[in-house]
């Protein structure tokens, strides 16, 4: 009993507040510390990129400038890290952190671009064959498994060096153009996989008996529910895109001198790996971090959008 002889009154529970998928979703993104130190490390790659043409004004090195007289020695070999060059010059003297802010540009781009080409190919073409069906599924299907089973990198260096353009910007295109295309067919399969789980769902039933036509079942009912799957397929295809990227420009059949690139840069650095280490160490690195960046990012991505909660050993 109170004083006075009144009992006293409880509190009143604080309401209950719903959570968004989105906001439970970045919750368990930012328990996952490997996932927010990788988008770090990402956003300090983006960063490098963006100020390559910042990093060429105040070294006073673009990025296609020779400087035989200050970036090689007497004897004709690059000079290292240094005031002048800060991460070393190459056989031709040229400024190896200007170059690499650069490839750091035409690999991200070849990466992001290839990998959202590719999910918009594979989601598409994933679809139509789960959704359809029937001798639709069947075609589509065996296509996606001739794509598979072609030796990708053979064919990606038969087809860069038949159909060779002299423009860097061409070479560019044709990069990206080649990746998207070696690259749909496993994203299309996994696409496929869950559409043929969702057009048996209760939901997809319910809205054909309400007289819903296929393709706004499609838009308004399937693609909704891959939104998740796409998002996690993609950021760990872009990664994927980038070594690629950086296989075809270290054989040679990516993109086209002047521009620069990891892969050709690490080709490059090849030849006098013994006497200029720094040459392919700067983009070794920057590769080496971005890709594993971007798998840690789209593990925790996974994570996040799983709507089975955190898994076991995960920070």
């Amino acid at each position: 009993m109170a004083q006075g002889g009144w009992a006293a009154v409880p509190d009143a529970p604080e309401p209950v507040r719903g959570l968004s998928p989105a906001r439970l979703a970045w919750r368990r993104f930012r328990r996952d510390r490997a996932a927010l130190a990788s988008l770090t490390v990402l956003s300090l790659v983006f960063v490098f990129a963006l100020m390559a043409p910042l990093w060429a004004r105040w070294t006073g090195h673009p990025y296609d400038a020779t400087f035989p007289r200050t970036g090689l020695d007497a004897d004709g070999l690059p000079r290292g890290p240094g005031g002048e060059f800060w991460l070393g010059a190459d056989q031709l003297g040229r400024d190896v952190l200007v170059r690499a802010a650069y490839g750091a540009r035409i690999s991200l781009l070849v990466g992001v671009l290839a990998a959202l080409l590719a999910a918009a190919a594979g989601t598409c073409v994933g679809t139509v064959a789960g959704y359809a069906g029937g001798a639709v599924d069947a075609l589509l299907a065996r296509l996606m498994d001739v794509t598979l089973a072609l030796p990708y990198l053979l064919v990606a260096i038969m087809l860069a060096t038949t159909f060779q353009v002299s423009s860097p910007r061409a070479s560019l295109a044709m990069t990206v153009l080649v990746i998207a295309f070696f690259s749909f067919a496993a994203f299309g399969r996994v696409v496929r996989g869950q559409v043929l789980s969702l057009r048996r769902r209760e939901f997809v039933d319910a809205a054909r008996a309400l007289g819903a036509s296929n393709a706004r079942i499609i838009v308004a009912d399937v693609l909704p529910n891959l939104a998740a799957q796409v998002t996690v397929l993609t950021s760990m295809l872009v990664p994927a895109s980038i070594v690629f990227e950086a296989t075809l420009s270290f054989l040679g059949a990516g993109v086209r001198p002047p521009m620069p690139s990891w892969g050709s840069m690490l080709g490059e650095g090849g030849e006098v790996f013994r006497t200029a280490w720094w040459l392919p160490a700067a983009p070794g690195v920057l590769l080496l971090l971005t890709t594993l960046s971007f798998n840690l990012l789209g593990d925790g991505i996974r994570d996040a959008l799983d709507p089975r909660g955190d898994r076991p050993g995960r920070g």
